[in-house]
């Protein structure tokens, strides 16, 4: 459930140690994200479009119901849907009906996205190793991971499955 602070004299006040973490891990995280963007761009692709090319191509069958795919990415149904409008468009995923379920549909990686995924995903890996894992020890990585593997299964868990997408929702 989100919360909203309300200025008050009687906030419990972040102290300066914990602003320092808070505000190191919101400007890296916009700085790592923002770096992955313009990597992307250089392929034509967007981070969320990287985003479902991995998810799908991870899949078996290269395909996940689009509830599925809409929870593990984060995204609420509509903006998942649009997004894979647009990728149909530019011949990466398709869509297809689930014959046990009217209403339900799946996103289906396409052969064009599977070349694709495969000819990005290694100038992914090399950015990702540029701008995180190469500049950290392998002993703050096992740090990092220890921190927020627990926070990010917290999070989750704290999010209702009917829920749209946990990230794009008040309710988490």
């Amino acid at each position: 459930m989100a919360t909203t602070a309300t200025p008050t004299t009687n906030a419990n006040w972040l102290t300066e140690p914990e602003q320092a973490a808070w505000r190191a891990f919101i400007y890296t995280s916009k700085l790592v994200t923002a770096e992955l963007e313009r990597g992307m761009a250089q392929h034509g692709l967007s981070g969320t479009d990287y985003g479902v090319l991995v998810s799908l191509s991870e899949a078996p069958g290269r395909r996940m119901r689009m509830s599925e795919l809409s929870q593990s990415m984060l995204l609420e149904k509509s903006r998942l849907s649009h997004q894979i409008t647009r990728m149909e468009r530019s011949g990466l995923v398709r869509r297809e009906s689930c014959a046990d379920d009217r209403r339900g549909q799946y996103a289906v990686l396409t052969e064009q996205g599977w070349e694709t995924i495969q000819r990005v995903a290694p100038h992914h890996v090399a950015l990702v190793r540029a701008i995180f894992i190469d500049r950290l020890t392998p002993a703050q990585l096992a740090t990092l991971t220890e921190l927020f593997e627990p926070l990010h299964t917290m999070m989750r868990e704290a999010c209702p499955k009917e829920a749209e997408a946990c990230g794009d929702t008040e309710e988490c």
